[in-house]
């Protein structure tokens, strides 16, 4: 057998391909920030090999049966499936399973799989732990972490120590999740939930992406409109650049702006019709904290609703703001300590968890 022999320089390409007609000339490889260089996801551990079905399988390094989940009760449902309290019979737990409806083609599928078997190896205690997953009769299920005290939906904390304590949690799970390429992408008072412990943690993974090397612009459907950042409503905006990062810490300064007010911070409802919405977050000025307020919060509400994405300020920046600092105490470096009484006064305030029928 005769070695492979390398092209000759210049010379025509192998057979079925035609020659280069103009060998000067050349197409630059574009050059790449790499500061914004992210690493493709890893697929998970346990992914099939083959491009059979994945119906009825687990991933998990630790398998749980999820037969012997007992559903108590329905916390809430939504456009993407229900959730459930379920006592966990072998090992006495509580936990919340989310079972999302549907049948997505194979793709779709896969795709869910490998964004949730990522989150399931999210550690932070401000982030709602992804313990388990399967697909279950077409339906994929979800076991989550179970805070008892529900989400901060319609909460109204006007005790601006308090409110900083709330402010501490959620920005320490955002910098664990920013450092880990991870953009939430709906950030909102629904998907940041509370124990009775007075713990916030950050929840709902299932609008969340990994942001691939080509750092996709996350301009899909996904999330809700009323806290999106307006350069991701109105793609004109901001020469049609998009920082998933800097989106979140924008619908995080509206949620905090919420809790503070009691009410949606804009002129027009959250509810309200698509075109009132994007008038509200798009053309008009960013929403103020109140002159009653701190000049301290009112700072920390305009460094996050920044109409220039660039201007806003990272999570990790904003732990250091004095509103943060001053009512926390510490460095505001986001652990779990310095939260003393006021997360037990805060979370007193809550209203009493919605009742669904069954």
């Amino acid at each position: 057998m005769k070695p492979i022999q390398p092209p000759s320089p210049g010379g025509a390409a192998s057979s079925g391909n035609r020659p280069r007609r103009r060998p000067d000339l050349t197409l630059p490889l574009p050059q790449r920030d790499p500061r914004l260089a992210v690493p493709l996801p890893l697929p998970p551990s346990s992914a099939p090999a083959s491009s059979g079905p994945i119906s009825g399988q687990q991933i998990s390094s630790t398998p749980l049966n999820f037969s012997d989940l007992e559903r108590i009760s329905r916390i809430g449902s939504g456009s993407g499936g229900t959730v459930y309290k379920v006592h966990h019979r072998t090992s006495g737990k509580i936990f919340a399973l989310k079972v999302i409806y549907g049948n997505p083609e194979e793709a779709v599928r896969r795709q869910i799989y490998r964004e949730i078997e990522i989150l399931r190896d999210v550690d932070n205690p401000n982030v709602v732990k992804c313990h388990d997953l399967c697909d279950h009769s077409g339906e994929i299920q979800v076991l989550l972490e179970f805070m008892d005290k529900g989400s901060l939906e319609g909460v109204h904390v006007s005790h601006e120590p308090s409110l900083a304590d709330f402010t501490k949690q959620i920005l320490t799970g955002l910098v664990y999740l920013h450092r880990h390429r991870i953009v939430h992408r709906d950030i909102k008072p629904s998907n940041l939930l509370i124990n009775s412990r007075g713990h916030v943690k950050i929840a709902d993974f299932g609008v969340s992406r990994i942001l691939s090397q080509t750092m996709d612009p996350c301009n899909s459907s996904v999330g809700t409109i009323a806290y999106m950042s307006p350069e991701r409503i109105n793609t004109d905006l901001n020469h049609g650049q998009y920082d998933g990062y800097a989106g979140d810490i924008w619908s995080l300064g509206v949620s905090i702006l919420e809790f503070y007010l009691g009410k949606f911070p804009f002129a027009v409802g959250r509810q309200g019709d698509w075109a009132s919405l994007m008038c509200a977050i798009c053309m008009a000025p960013p929403p103020e904290a109140p002159g009653s307020a701190s000049r301290e919060f009112r700072d920390f509400i305009a460094c996050c609703l920044q109409r220039d994405p660039p201007r806003r300020w990272t999570a990790v920046r904003l732990l250091q703001h004095p509103f943060i600092v001053m009512n926390c105490g510490g460095n505001g470096g986001g652990g779990s300590g310095g939260r003393s009484n006021q997360s037990q006064q805060s979370h007193q305030l809550l209203p009493p968890p919605p009742r669904f029928s069954s």
